[in-house]
């Protein structure tokens, strides 16, 4: 559809974001260092979020999972602190579907009102909501006390006898003891599993070492991992327990699912489940986190998913490019692997997986993001993601805990981030930054703002322009990517610079582009959409466009277009 926004999502920790603990301690408990609330996502901080050009927001971590604080007096069973990863637990080692996590409530028992009242304020800003969806593994401790009525939970009625039966939940490893690489603890506060079971990182034995994700449990989805064949007539219960949890979520109001891993999950079940959720809920959107490019277009066209994670195609090659002196010209091969389903990328520079562009382990600088970020939003017609406190240069040099100092903003502890704590302002999100923070929040808010306010840009064709540029001597293909984004009305050109330093560039742009695009050639104005400012240009296969571009910057210049050729 020509008028159809592309995603562009806001993700955020609500246990981070609002956060807004003065000193917190490294490795502190909840009660030394808070946790934020779903509360503390008001109306301002989700204006200020739409105001950057976000359409979504995704709530990470919102569903319970493993955590050390005893919530037992509230009818939550408690955790066993030896299969936890830190004080508050990862995210992905959901311990009930069918709650919300009690460290983000306010008031305990409220926790799913104060959750909906959280996605209306969402919802009447005209935003919508993405939480995240778990399929492949469950916690060591998983046990659902929040479940509908006639709900088993995972594992109930399994042959523990069986390494593998289609129809268990889970992967046991008959007459054997949970024994991992880790501290299981002793008498009453030990950990005890027997026979144990695999573990989520397709770990299939009961010894699993400490970088394995020893706090999950695989779930059985109906593949014998013994020797891969698929037993899924009749369906198997783990399908049918996990598309109720979709619709139950579905049903909450939520807009997107976030699909954890969906790779270690077979495609069949994607392609029976997002058909089934999609039959009562048309307009919901899935999101798939995946690593193998060879199950890019099986997993969209098979499987049913809007839109994947583009990591391992446009992320590492500008990673690559931005500290592992890669060439731009790299930039190409992107593109082509994805082309036909570029539409269905999401792209990013950063999320909770992923070290901080700002961080010394990556770019050292927030500032040197602008040709990156240029990229990945302008590239392609699919989604965009920021990862909250990137828009303001936050590097991640903090050793929270569990986490230790690696770049990262910890999943695993209780923390207040100095950057968001300060933008955030008690929830008015206007507080007091350092001018280069402002510098970067307003060139992140021109940028995302772009993505869905500039139609070549949001729908528009794309046309690379590097192989007539490969032996130009006014353009180095190895520090300078530029390329083209066209509709009806302009032609939008893009060159970006990963130099340190600036570049007087004359792009050459063959008569093939203006063939290809159906758009003649013209002297005239181009509007410069970064700064606002307006200059002369040669747009022509008989002279090259030539325009200033400053180390680590970005043009982006439109050409509206006199006429189009018939």
């Amino acid at each position: 559809m020509k008028n159809q926004q592309r995603p562009v999502i806001y993700q955020l920790l609500p246990r981070l974001f609002s956060n807004t603990c003065p000193t917190p301690v490294p490795g502190g408990t909840i009660k030394q260092n808070g946790s934020g609330k779903l509360n503390g996502i008001t109306n301002e901080s989700i204006a200020y979020i739409k105001s950057l050009g976000c359409n979504h927001i995704w709530l990470t971590g919102a569903i319970e999972h493993g955590h050390m604080p005893d919530y037992s007096r509230y009818g939550i069973r408690r955790h066993n602190p030896h299969v936890l990863k830190g004080q508050a637990g990862s995210p992905y080692a959901i311990s009930d579907y069918y709650d919300i996590d009690p460290d983000l409530a306010e008031n305990v028992p409220d926790r799913m009102t104060e959750f909906e009242d959280c996605v209306k304020r969402i919802h009447n800003a005209g935003m919508k909501v993405v939480i995240d969806f778990v399929p492949n593994h469950v916690a060591r401790e998983y046990h659902s006390d929040a479940a509908p009525a006639g709900v088993a939970d995972f594992g109930a009625g399994d042959d523990k006898e069986m390494f593998f039966s289609p129809r268990n939940n889970f992967y046991y490893i008959p007459r054997q003891k949970f024994s991992p690489e880790i501290d299981l603890g002793c008498g009453d506060d030990a950990y005890e599993e027997f026979p144990a079971r695999a573990t989520g990182n397709d770990c299939f034995t009961a010894f699993p070492g400490r970088n394995d994700w020893y706090e999950t449990v695989k779930l059985n989805y109906g593949v014998d991992p013994a020797n891969g064949s698929k037993h899924f007539e009749p369906v198997p219960s783990t399908w049918f327990k996990m598309l109720n949890i979709l619709n139950f979520w579905a049903a909450k109001g939520i807009d997107a699912f976030r699909c954890d891993m969906v790779h270690m999950v077979p495609v069949e079940f994607w392609h029976w489940a997002i058909r089934q959720v999609r039959e009562q809920y048309p307009r919901i959107l899935f999101i798939a986190e995946i690593y193998d490019v060879a199950l890019y277009r099986p997993y969209i066209f098979d499987g049913g998913f809007d839109y994947l994670y583009d990591k391992v195609t446009l992320y590492d090659t500008l990673r690559a490019i931005e500290t592992g002196n890669v060439s731009a010209a790299c930039l190409t091969s992107c593109w082509q692997t994805v082309e036909g389903i570029g539409n269905h990328m999401l792209n990013f520079l950063e999320n909770h997986d992923e070290q901080r562009f700002a961080s010394v382990q990556y770019a050292g600088d927030g500032e040197r993001a602008l040709p990156s970020l240029v990229v990945s939003a302008t590239i392609g017609t699919g989604a965009m993601m920021v990862y909250f406190g990137q828009e303001i240069g936050e590097p991640g040099a903090d050793a929270e805990g569990y986490s230790g100092l690696d770049g990262r903003t910890t999943i695993f502890d209780y923390w207040s981030i100095e950057k968001v704590r300060r933008l955030y302002n008690k929830g008015k999100c206007n507080g007091a930054l350092s001018p280069a923070e402002q510098n970067l929040l307003a060139t992140y808010s021109r940028v995302l703002n772009l993505i869905n306010g500039e139609e070549s840009i949001r729908s528009g064709s794309f046309f690379d322009l590097m192989y007539v540029n490969y032996d130009n001597p006014a353009f180095n293909p190895h520090r300078q990517y530029a390329y083209l984004r066209s509709c009806r009305e302009s032609t939008t050109l893009i060159v970006v610079n990963f130099d340190d330093k600036d570049a007087e560039v004359a792009v050459n742009i063959p008569g093939h582009a203006f063939d290809v695009l159906n758009i003649a050639p013209q002297e005239g104005v181009a509007q410069e959409l970064l700064s606002g400012k307006s200059m002369s240009i040669s747009f022509s296969p008989q002279a090259p466009a030539r325009c200033c571009v400053k180390a680590h910057g970005a043009v982006i210049l439109r050409i509206a277009h006199s006429h189009t050729k018939k």
